[in-house]
């Protein structure tokens, strides 16, 4: 996943401004033995490679959420139905009683109604029917509580196994998150090991790289020739032009690539999947000559980092952690496939 991404010119990455908000992380080596502090543009590629390894895993994590909420929601129906077989279990019993205590009045407590006080239902119809001891009411009154038992039963198991898959889902996403902020951790440690003056040095060079590129995260509004749908879809893309990638979120303060795209063609009424890999899955793919604005760009594979066409060679994307949404050249990353919502 991440790794499959080649190391690119970052854009407006303000990584000198996440290394000082990072500065509590302190990544000096030791003073005995120390090795080699690296070079800033060495720090700068490693950095660049480990935000972009982390794309991958966000994806993945994304995934095992959107999973996650729907096994919670099969969870809480399970319970809920549960819950009604319990209510309704117990109503039946509560009528049995009545009718226990109508024989004791009688005089005699009927054999198979003793049966059923000193053994489970289920046991009890079984001998009560080959004893024939039950009357019609009787037994139909037991049969209504076998049925409700053995329901009952099988909601609780119902209920178990989903709980169960729930806490697995719970617990990869656990690993993935831990494994996205492991390389975050690792970026913001190389990120501080720069002097304050590297760091600005660092800073404008990838101001002038990305001048030079075209790529821009200033505010701006669409004015391509898309309309419809898909002009709605980029209005409001092109509305969240300077706000931070945050991974694996969609918004509305900051957006991952796959929330913002998802974000984006909602406003327009489309509902879209959660990850990348789903939206291109589900998407009906156009070549790259027949792209139309508010199309869905993949770069690299079809798992991990996409955004939105805006005509012109231009597309507009939410970068990675450490960048802000912005307008590249759809050439900036290797294009891998496209899709129409």
């Amino acid at each position: 996943m991440g790794t499959h991404r080649r190391p690119k010119t970052p854009s407006r990455a303000r990584l000198a401004t996440l290394g000082i908000a990072a500065g509590a992380v302190s990544l000096l080596p030791t003073q005995s033995q120390a090795a080699p502090k690296p070079t800033v543009d060495e720090v700068r590629k490693q950095v660049e490679k480990l935000y972009e390894e982390a794309t991958g895993p966000t994806e993945e994590y994304n995934g095992i959420l959107e999973k996650q909420r729907g096994l919670q929601q099969e969870v809480d129906g399970a319970q809920d139905r549960m819950a009604r077989k319990q209510q309704e279990y117990n109503e039946l019993r509560d009528r049995l009683g009545p009718l226990a205590a109508e024989q004791y009045r009688s005089g005699a407590i009927d054999p198979s109604v003793q049966l059923f006080l000193s053994s489970d239902p289920d046991d009890y119809l079984e001998k009560a029917e080959v004893l024939g001891r039950t009357g019609d009411r009787q037994a139909a009154a037991l049969r209504a509580l076998q049925m409700k038992q053995r329901e009952l039963a099988q909601e609780r198991a119902d209920a178990t196994k989903r709980l169960k898959a729930l806490q697995e889902t719970r617990s990869k996403a656990k690993e993935k998150k831990d494994e996205v902020q492991a390389k975050l951790v690792a970026a913001r440690k190389l990120l501080n090991s720069l002097t304050v003056a590297q760091r600005e040095k660092m800073e404008a060079a990838q101001e002038r790289e990305e001048a030079a590129e075209g790529v821009s995260d200033s505010a701006a509004t669409y004015k391509g020739p898309a309309s419809g749908r898909a002009k709605t879809a980029l209005d409001f893309a092109y509305a969240q032009l300077g706000k931070p990638y945050g991974w694996g979120s969609t918004g509305p303060n900051s957006y991952d690539c796959s929330g913002l795209v998802g974000a984006a063609w909602r406003a327009a009424g489309v509902s879209l999947p959660r990850t990348v890999k789903q939206m291109y899955d589900a998407g009906r793919k156009v070549s790259k000559t027949d792209m139309q604005p508010g199309d869905i760009i993949y770069w690299y594979n079809d798992t991990q980092h996409n955004g939105m066409y805006v005509g012109g060679g231009k597309a507009i994307h939410a970068p990675r952690t450490g960048k802000n949404i912005e307008i590249v050249p759809v050439d900036s990353m290797p294009f891998f496939a496209a899709s129409r919502p």
